[in-house]
C-alpha cells in the first residue's frame, strides 16, 4: 500500500508534506514518518492496548492514527503549530467516523512540547526530530519527573535518530537501548533510516 492509500484507509490527510512552520532555530520542519516505516516498527515491537502514547511534533497525527488503528491504544499528539494542529484535528473528525468503534483514544494538543505536563498513564514517547537537543532535553527532564512520580516502565522511540539525541540519553539518563529496528531497503543507503528504542524501568 502506497502512503496515499495508507491516507485513504485511514480516511486522514497526512501525505506530501514538508512545511517550515517558524523560524526559530529550535523548531524543525514537520515531516510525517513514512508508513512503511512504521510497518517494519510495529512489526517488531507491538504495543498493548494498556500502553499510552505522545507524539512530540505530531504534525497532522499520522503515528496517533495509525497506532489507535492497529493496537487499540490511547494515542496523544503534541503539536506546536496551529495549522497542523487544525488539521489534526479535521483528520481526527473524519477518522472517527470510519473508527468509532474501535476501542482507545485520540487526542491532540496545541502547545510547546516543552510546556505539556506528562500524564502518569502515558508509557511511550516518539520523536521524529521535531526539535533541537536543548528542547529534547527538557522534555526528557519531565518525562523523568513524572516516572519519580508514578513509578512505571517507559520507552523512547527515536525515528532518524540524530547523534545529540542519543548521547544524551546514554550519557546523562538512566534510559537504556532496548531495540534497534531499520528500515529494509533504505537502511542500505542512510544508516539514519532506523528506529532506536530506549527503555527506562
Amino acid at each position: 500500500m502506497n502512503e496515499k492509500d495508507y491516507d485513504r484507509m485511514l480516511r486522514i490527510k497526512t501525505v506530501g508534506t514538508l512545511q517550515g512552520l517558524n523560524q526559530s532555530v529550535h523548531y524543525n520542519r514537520y515531516e510525517a514518518t513514512p508508513y512503511d516505516a512504521l510497518d517494519s516498527l510495529f512489526k517488531d515491537y507491538i504495543l498493548n492496548k494498556k500502553d499510552d502514547i505522545v507524539d512530540f511534533g505530531c504534525g497532522k497525527g499520522r503515528l496517533a492514527f495509525y497506532v489507535h488503528y492497529h493496537f487499540q491504544v490511547h494515542a496523544t499528539g503534541i503539536e506546536m503549530s496551529g495549522s497542523l494542529y487544525m488539521d489534526a484535528l479535521q483528520n481526527l473528525e473524519s477518522y472517527n467516523k470510519k473508527a468509532k468503534y474501535i476501542n482507545g483514544s485520540i487526542q491532540f494538543e496545541c502547545c510547546l512540547a516543552e510546556e505539556y505536563e506528562i500524564s502518569p498513564e502515558q508509557t511511550h514517547f516518539y520523536f521524529f526530530n521535531p526539535f533541537s537537543i536543548q528542547i529534547f532535553m527538557n522534555v526528557v527532564g519531565n518525562i523523568l519527573q513524572s516516572v519519580e512520580k508514578q513509578q512505571r516502565i517507559v520507552d523512547i522511540v527515536l525515528y532518524y535518530p540524530t547523534a545529540d539525541y542519543i548521547q544524551y540519553l546514554e550519557t546523562s539518563t538512566a534510559f537504556e537501548l532496548l531495540k534497534e529496528v531499520k528500515i529494509p531497503g533504505l537502511y542500505e543507503q542512510n544508516d539514519n533510516e532506523r528506529f532506536l528504542i530506549f527503555r527506562l524501568g
